[in-house]
């Protein structure tokens, strides 16, 4: 019994200390150095979007309109005369906000439903599959646009849809890193000293469960900025003049030809921000396999 103790804690401690992401990680490694950045930026305009552009992102100057990006207006102005990084800076809230909310139902949800199924076991795993599989048979961005159809307009919505469209693959890697840890010899041993089966889940499975549905959120991050975007450039979003990032693309699009930074910027900084997320994913995910 002591040594099965001892493989518990040798197994549990380096998933509960050892960080995401360690030093050596990021030292030599630009590219990852960048995905961080990219994403502390991107959260510095979401947390304190007057620090980096005091402007007002909802009144513009007609004078200026359709002014190309320069040392004045970094990415240029729009059709009204408002300066668009103001507008992607205090626009990165909502979208950033939503993205988050997004991540964090799927992540709740589809751990959940993991974890009932890979401890429970039987027709309770069956159905939760069946209603996984379900969800992944139908595309998430399809799922999402159906969601907030029916659901209605607005940010919230939004990011409902898109975390109901995500709940399926926290699911699955929360159901397979459950059987895998239910496995272990140190969970046989607590059932087989009569330790209660939800104090085995909370302090035995889902300690050694949780760091690769971590590492799959910081995945999911990046496809969840990708379809709050999709969905706000269809108009689902917030209502105009509000600023959010799929909305700013939406305006642009009637001036691909007279004003391309209407368009272009935004959808690089979309761009930079999802591979950053995704780049940091994959790192985290080596990290905890090393």
């Amino acid at each position: 019994m002591v040594d099965v103790l001892d493989e518990r804690r040798s197994v549990a401690a380096p998933w509960l200390r050892r960080p995401v992401l360690r030093g050596k990680t990021l030292r030599g490694n630009t590219a990852l150095v960048v995905a961080v950045v990219v994403v502390l930026i991107a959260l510095g305009w979401a947390l304190f979007p007057s620090v980096f552009a005091s402007g007002d992102p909802l009144t513009g100057v007609p004078a200026q309109k359709f002014q190309g990006p320069s040392a004045a207006h970094w990415f240029g102005t729009d059709n009204l005369g408002r300066d668009l990084y103001t507008r992607m800076v205090h626009g990165a809230g909502l979208s950033l906000t939503a993205t988050l909310s997004a991540v964090a139902i799927a992540l709740v949800a589809g751990s959940l439903l993991g974890l009932l199924s890979g401890s429970i076991g039987g027709v309770v795993d069956t159905l939760i599959m069946r209603f996984v599989d379900v969800l992944l048979s139908i595309p998430a961005l399809l799922l999402s646009l159906a969601l907030v159809t029916a659901l209605g307009f607005g940010t919230r919505n939004v990011a409902i849809a898109v975390g109901v469209s995500l709940v399926a693959n926290f699911a699955r890697v929360m159901r397979s890193e459950v059987l895998r840890v239910h496995r272990s010899p140190f969970v046989e041993a607590a059932h087989a000293s009569g330790v209660r089966w939800y104090s085995v889940l909370t302090r035995h499975v889902l300690p050694n469960a949780y760091q690769p549905v971590l590492a799959l959120a910081a995945v999911e991050f990046g496809m969840a900025v990708l379809a709050v975007s999709a969905l706000s450039f269809l108009g689902y979003g917030a209502k105009p003049p509000t600023p959010e990032w799929g909305s700013l693309i939406s305006e642009g699009r009637n001036y691909l030809a007279t004003a391309w930074w209407m368009t272009t910027l935004p959808g690089l900084v979309i761009i930079a921000v999802v591979l950053a997320a995704q780049r940091l994913g994959r790192a985290a995910n080596r990290s905890e396999h090393a």
